[in-house]
This record gives structure tokens, sequence and C-alpha cells, in this order.
């Protein structure tokens, strides 16, 4: 999904020539009289002039202070996104119909983008791009309208926004823009060019940010994938029980074996350890010398704690093993899941998220999956995209982006006949794929990959994640600082037609 900065050049270089904007490019940093070397906006404006996504006035003016039109910022979004240049032979608005216009194709390659609305006969290129508009043209060219339709309804900091509240506050938590006080965003403002230097250069930031580091879950004693992708892998080991520990599926050999191929492999061999609100029936220290001694005696790197489905009764309980784990691991390192900040699912209490990160080397945050019905058939996307913003707005400002790993499910969820069948592998799914009865679709609703399969004289329907639908959740992370995602079952990751989970979010689709 992401471009080359190559790429990205050559498409800015492109586009200045086909829409007559490109004046005498400065040569160093400082270049421009009119910016004061102390401004908050010279860095933004040198590296956005740098990276071709817009240029000064002249070689020595930058126009600090003067605002942008609707259609340079057109111009400037195709540069951005490195869209390819569109020009149909009619346009899709009443005042852009001259294919000679140096901005026709840029509207016109926005617009099929989905980045400018369609409900206004009329797109005003001459006019000057406002706050409100700006924001709202970032937000649908990063894909986000459902999203943003969605957050309407979330409180608003800014008392002055009347309009397109949702778009302005994602834009906001997506750290796009800010506002022009705590409670101001000024939406009719022409925005100045400053100022969209500045918006650019975060969204160039982000959108072409470095590719997600991975670990995962180890849940077979079978073969393990490639390990060079993975800085950490946990071993599906252990239940924890009122001060007991109880062995899982793997035996002690099998997790052995796991743990020496993954630690020569140069990766974090984890012990995983699960359990329910039993886990913290006994003292957390008692339980947490009991884990501790394991790991050291066994050899492990660190401990997965995951206790899921915890009630607001045991959030203390947690807390205080986690804060005994991590002190009694050492320098061992420590990951803990919770269930992230619910939006359209029951929330649930169990997790103090901010003292969780505290003692935690990684917060892995499962964000609720949906299982509704439109008659018989199951509309059951998994960790939606909509439900991954709501968590990671909702911790912003509490748990550092740093700190957060989102999991990520690599098994499918499956129907057959209207009811629930359980999960199924990638494998099996990839398996599906390849029959003639299977019709295979994407929803941009929830970002996220379903199939149809109409074999044996039943309907089958499988929710799953593939290259698509994992990249669209890079994305979104990196937009919050998290760059790390946790894969459930490492061992049930197959090559989808629309790519694997991995590469999607490794941007290599």
């Amino acid at each position: 999904m992401k471009r080359t900065l190559s790429r990205l050049l050559s498409c800015a270089l492109l586009c200045g020539v086909l829409c007559g904007l490109l004046p005498v490019r400065a040569d160093a940093a400082g270049r421009f009289s009119d910016v004061p070397s102390g401004s908050w906006a010279a860095k933004s404006i040198e590296r956005a002039v740098d990276l071709g996504l817009f240029q000064g006035k002249s070689a020595t003016r930058f126009g600090m202070g003067e605002g942008m039109t609707r259609s340079a910022f057109a111009v400037v979004l195709c540069r951005l996104f490195d869209w390819e240049l569109e020009k149909p032979a009619e346009g899709s608005f009443a005042d852009n119909q001259n294919p000679d216009a140096w901005y026709y194709a840029a509207v016109e390659t926005a617009y099929r983008q989905g980045a400018i609305p369609g409900q206004s006969e009329y797109f005003r290129p001459r006019d000057a791009i406002a706050r409100e508009e700006m924001a709202v043209m970032l937000v649908r060219a990063l894909g986000y309208t459902t999203i943003a339709g969605l957050t309407q309804q979330l409180p608003m900091p800014f008392r002055d926004v009347t309009t397109n509240a949702g778009y302005i506050a994602m834009a906001h938590e997506l750290g796009i823009i800010n506002g022009v006080s705590d409670t101001a965003f000024s939406p009719d403002t022409p925005a100045t060019r400053e100022q969209v230097a500045v918006m650019l250069v975060r969204v160039y930031d982000k959108y072409y940010s470095a590719a997600p580091s991975l670990c995962g879950l180890v849940r077979e004693s079978g073969e393990l994938p490639e390990l060079s992708a993975y800085t950490a892998l946990a071993v599906d080991g252990v239940q924890l029980a009122r001060g007991r520990v109880y062995p899982g599926a793997l035996s002690g050999q099998q997790m052995e074996a796991l743990r020496q191929e993954i630690q020569g492999a140069g990766g974090k061999a984890l012990l995983a350890v699960s359990g329910s609100a039993a886990a913290l029936d006994s003292g957390a220290a008692e339980a947490a010398a009991l884990l501790t001694a394991r790991v050291t005696d066994e050899g492990w790197d660190g401990v997965l704690l995951d206790l899921p489905g915890l009630k607001e009764a045991e959030r203390a309980g947690l807390t205080a093993l986690v804060q005994a784990l991590d002190k009694a691991l050492g320098k061992k390192t420590l990951y803990v899941t919770a269930e992230a900040p619910a939006w359209q699912e029951e929330r649930a209490g169990g997790y103090d998220y901010a003292a969780l990160a505290k003692s935690a080397d990684r917060l892995i945050l499962r964000a609720a999956s949906y299982e509704k019905r439109s008659g018989s058939f199951p509309t059951a996307p998994l960790e939606p995209l909509e439900e991954l913003y709501y968590a990671l707005a909702e911790l912003k400002g509490t748990v550092r982006g740093d700190k957060l790993s989102l999991w990520i499910t690599t098994t499918g969820r499956q129907w057959t006949g209207g009811s629930s069948a359980g999960s199924c592998t990638a494998q099996e799914i990839a398996q599906l794929l390849e029959s003639s009865r299977t019709e295979d679709y994407y929803s941009a609703r929830y970002e996220a990959a379903y199939l149809i399969n109409s074999a044996s004289g039943g309907q089958k329907v499988v929710w799953y994640q593939d290259g698509r639908s994992a990249a669209a959740r890079a994305q979104l992370a990196s937009f919050f600082n998290v760059s790390s995602f946790f894969l459930s079952d490492v061992q049930s990751v197959a090559a989808y037609p629309q790519g694997s989970m991995t590469d999607g979010l490794l941007g290599r689709l």
C-alpha cells in the first residue's frame, strides 16, 4: 500500500508539469525570505517543498500567510497520495469542464478517489479552501468516510463546528489538524499555505511510515513461519488458575523445541499464560513467583499474559498481578493482552490500561468483533476498523502508541446454513477460495473480507482478514504511532489472491 519516495517525487514533478503549477524551486533549506527561521511552520514548509508536495511562489518567496485554492489543494492531494492522474472526456462538475485547465485532471482524480464529495454540482476551483474543507478532503482521501460518519455521535472539543463534525473530529484525533484553541476550530477560515504544508507533512510521515513489527502466538508444534518477520513469539503453553499452573495442549518436549527454534532465529520466545478470572483467586505475588520460576527454569525470555473477558470487579486483581510479574521478571519481557475499549459492543471493564501499560513492555489490544445478522446472513467482521479507531482514540493520551500492539485474528469465522460453525484456518480459507463454487467479497464498510461457498447443497459464509484488510489496519495504526501487531495464530497465515495478512501489514502488496 505504501509508495516509494522516488515514485512520489516523480508523480509530484509530473503533476506539477501537467497542472502548470511548478515555479522554480530553491536549492537549500531556509530558502524563503518570508518564512522566519523561528516560525512554527518553517521545518514543515521546507520538508513539503523538498518532498515535491508543493512549492514556493517563487525561488525566494513562499507566500506565507496567503491562502490556497481548492483546485491547488486537489493537485496537492494527487502528489501526496501518488494517485495516477485521470483525464476523462467530460468533467464531473459544471465548473470543471476544460480538459486543458491545469487543475482539471487533479480534480477529476481526487473526485474518483473519493476525496471530493459529489453532492454539489460545482467544485469552485478558484475559491480558497477552508480549514473544514481541507480536513474533510484529507479524511476522505485516507478512506475513512464511513468512520467519520459514525464519529458524529461522539463528543467534539470544538464548539464552533456545526457541519462535518465527524470529519473534523477524526482529523483531529488522527493528529492531522489542530484547533485554533482548545475549543475553537475556525472551520470557515481559509487555510493558509503554511497550514497546508504542516498538514501535508503530518499525513506524509504517517502514511509512508515504516512497516510495523510483528509478534504472535504459536498454538501447535508444527512448522513455524519465516521467523525473521517476528520480533517475539509466544508459545501457547500453560493455564493459570487458583494459584496453580496447568499444562496446555503442547507437551513439555514440544514447547522446548519451539523455544529453541524461536531463540535460534534471533527472536524472543515467551511463555504464553492464559486463564480466566480464576487466575486472580490466589495472591498476585505468589502467582508471579510461580510463573517467574517456570520462565527462569525453562529458559524463556518472558511471559505473555492473556486473561480475556475480565469484568470491573477483576480490574484491581489483574493490575496487581501484572505489577507483581513486572517486578518478579526483572529484565525479562512482559506482554499483556487486554480487551480494547469497545464502541458498538459491550465494554469489558476489567482493564486499567494506563496501569497495565506502565508495568508491561507491550499492551496488546484485542478489539471486539461483530456478529450481526441481516436475515440469515451473518455480518461478522473481525476487529472492525471502526472499533480499532475508537479504541485508539479512547486511549490516546493515556497509553503511548509505542507501548501498544493490535491483536489481529488470523483464522476465519464461518457459518453454515445461517448457524455459527466456529473458526477455520487460513489454509482452509485458501482452499475455499480456489473452489469454483466460491464467490469472494470485500466489505469497504468494515474493511474486511468474506466469502460465500455454495458447495454440498448448502451455503457457507466465512469472514476473514486478508492482505487488503491488514493493510487498512496498519495504515490506521500508524496515525496513532502504533507500530506493532500481534497475530493470533502465526501458523494460520495463507497466501490469498488479494495478498496474505503479513504482506498487507508489512506493506508488500
